[in-house]
């Protein structure tokens, strides 16, 4: 089999990501599109040979997508183009449809990139485990013989975005919203095609703050997840005295809420208070963590009386404890939330409303909601570059040990101390530890970051 180190480089654990034209083009694109029919057409469970396809705003979308298509149909496929979407909506095709998917998107990447999440019908997640290798080893020998030029195929457009969002209103109802008051910034992303229509029939006032589809991205990047590019959303909720914010990433499957001081909050924060609502809902059922979520998520979920389990980072472990379980959430640090009824899909926006619904039969304000939901404070992911991760991990997990703290390895290393813990965890990619810290104050997560980054930077194991 011949390989192709560049081909090979694109593919991430989860997805494929690269910049455009330099590491993804459209040759790629097609022998991806050809990879990926070729491995769900052997699918029992959620593959075949009908597939729907997606793209978010980015100026390269229209030639890949296109290539993909060719590709897909050349392996026999027959396309379903549902045009421009949300990843979200995607997900929720796949399960509406009963067909497999691919969505081109590089979610909060910049312009210049871009790249393919895959799932199976349902919404089932497509990664390095599951698939995605044979995608790529497929795709490695196709690569040499893509036809030029790329034949122009013409597919089915399928119209969905209606369905997706009576969909997403589903999980609340909407007569208890009250008349809120939004602000969404959509980044010139997806978010501004999918927010107008979800609130189109909601009594919410929405604004809409860089609507317009630009995979540009002319305004500031959209990644929410970054204090800078939230700046332009805190100036119009305090100017305009609105209830809410909402931040969009560029394929709007995250969003991240601000309350009405113009304050973030994590997505740690988000999990519990959904958690809290669909528990009520839900007696006794089970709801999904990842292992670096606050210790308050593993407190509410308790105290409402559902079940916790805790996971690993990544939607495809989650996903697939879920549907073990019958979990009816589950919620990432990172602001991913998946819901049993969403395709075991995770999708931001029905996190947000169900956040508004709480927010507004409480009668309160959401800087005043979140408080019982923030028990500790938390670093945040400091990145350490480290040659000999392994070792490091050793060395700090035989440290706390000694100190007879309770120690796991679901997940890179987790070490509870009572008061305080830490997870430490490396890159699939890069030569980094992940380090997330939670402690009863501000004062004492810096001393213990400086703790534990003293143990890792020390040399030991490297």
């Amino acid at each position: 089999m011949s390989t192709n180190p560049s081909l090979r480089a694109i593919f991430k654990a989860y997805d494929v990501r690269g910049v455009v034209p330099d590491e993804l083009n459209a040759e790629m694109a097609y022998a991806i599109g050809y990879g990926f029919a070729t491995f769900v057409r052997g699918v029992e469970v959620g593959g075949g040979s009908e597939l729907v396809i997606a793209r978010d705003m980015r100026a390269s979308g229209p030639e890949l997508v296109a290539a993909i298509i060719a590709g897909a149909s050349a392996a026999g496929a027959r396309i379903t183009d549902l045009g421009l979407a949300s990843t979200d909506m995607l997900y929720f095709a796949t399960g509406y449809l009963g067909r497999p998917g691919i969505m081109l998107t590089a979610s909060h990447n910049p312009a210049r990139y871009n790249g393919m999440k895959f799932c199976l019908a349902g919404a089932a997640p497509v990664g390095e485990e599951s698939g995605l290798l044979e995608v790529l080893r497929v795709a490695e020998e196709i690569l040499t013989c893509v036809p030029n030029p790329i034949p122009s195929m013409e597919v089915p457009h399928a119209e969905l975005l209606g369905a997706f969002a009576d969909h997403v209103r589903s999980f609340i109802s909407a007569d208890q919203l009250g008349g809120l008051r939004v602000v969404a910034d959509a980044a010139n992303g997806m978010g501004g095609l999918v927010a107008p229509e979800v609130f189109s029939s909601l009594p919410v006032t929405l604004d809409l703050l860089y609507g317009e589809l630009d995979g540009n991205f002319p305004n500031h990047p959209a990644d929410p997840i970054q204090p800078e590019n939230l700046v332009d959303l805190v100036n119009r909720i305090r100017a305009t005295g609105a209830d809410v914010g909402l931040a969009f990433d560029g394929d709007a499957d995250r969003v991240f809420l601000v309350d009405e001081l113009g304050e973030p909050l994590s997505g740690s924060a988000t999990t519990a208070i959904v958690a809290d609502a669909l528990l009520a809902r839900n007696p006794g059922a089970t709801v999904l963590y990842n292992c670096i979520c606050s210790k308050t998520v593993r407190e509410v979920i308790a105290e409402r009386g559902g079940v916790g389990i805790r996971t690993r980072v990544g939607h495809s472990f989650i996903k697939a404890i879920m549907a073990e379980s019958d979990a009816i959430f589950g919620g990432e640090h990172s602001g991913h939330y998946y819901f049993r009824d969403n395709y075991r899909a995770d999708s931001g926006i029905i996190a947000a409303l169900v956040v508004l619904e709480v927010l507004s039969a409480s009668g309160r304000s959401l800087s005043e909601l979140r408080r019982p939901y923030e028990r500790y404070v938390a670093s945040g992911e400091i990145n350490n570059t480290v040659t000999n991760q392994r070792g490091a991990i050793e060395d700090v997990r035989a440290h706390y040990a000694a100190l007879g703290a309770t120690v796991d390895e679901l997940d890179g290393l987790t070490v509870d101390l009572g008061e305080w813990w830490f997870n430490l965890r490396p890159s699939n990619t890069e030569p980094l530890l992940r380090l997330n810290v939670e402690a009863p104050t501000q004062e004492a997560c810096r001393a213990r970051v400086d703790e534990v980054l003293a143990l890792v930077q020390s040399g030991e194991g490297s």
